[in-house]
């Protein structure tokens, strides 16, 4: 596999892609792949948003408001940093690389913008905000959320494990970026 040595890790993030990859298969493993891209679509934004609004309006005992606000301002974040670095590098996909015989793809296939994983960045923007005001039995549900959705970019067939780890650490740093605002406007956890 061809890329910067910080992508290609010598040739592992190809050979890992491929053990995930094809780990499995059947209707049971294809639909939790599909369902796990699916709930980390930036198009469900305002549902996810939505819902957590809801909770920390009902339940902030679950979940504290100011961590959905987080949640809010750091998707700004994410957004401005996938939305300009995918054209930007324009790193192409497992199936353009490898060939689609040689992946399992579940879906479309996807072939172009394969770095940063958008899914994995939405994920872990959502976990990484939330994760400090929720309470210990919906951090699990965040943490297990996070890793789904990362798991699934790897299992559909659309993103090197490099993608998904370079989506994660943009969700984070989104969501520590919108801490340091929150914080800094006087809106920040005590």
């Amino acid at each position: 596999m061809n890329g910067p040595w910080w992508y290609a890790w010598g040739g592992l993030n190809q050979r890992l892609f491929l053990d995930v990859n094809h780990a499995g298969s059947g209707w049971l493993w294809n639909h939790l792949a599909a369902w796990g891209t699916l709930a980390g679509d930036h198009l469900y934004y305002p549902l996810w948003a939505a819902l957590a609004l809801a909770l920390a309006h009902k339940r902030p005992q679950l979940l504290d408001p100011r961590a959905v606000l987080c949640f809010l301002i750091a998707y700004l974040f994410d957004w401005l940093f996938v939305a300009s670095i995918k054209p930007w590098l324009d790193f192409p996909r497992p199936p353009l690389v490898l060939g689609l015989g040689a992946v399992h793809v579940i879906g479309r296939p996807e072939l172009y913008h394969s770095f940063p994983s958008g899914h994995s960045a939405f994920a872990f923007t959502a976990m990484a905000s939330m994760l400090p005001g929720a309470h210990w039995s919906l951090r699990g549900l965040l943490v297990a959320y996070a890793l789904w959705v990362a798991w699934s970019r790897m299992a559909v067939g659309a993103h090197f494990p490099a993608d998904v780890l370079g989506g994660a650490l943009i969700g984070v740093f989104s969501a520590w970026l919108a801490t340091h605002v929150l914080e800094w406007t006087g809106y920040g956890r005590r």
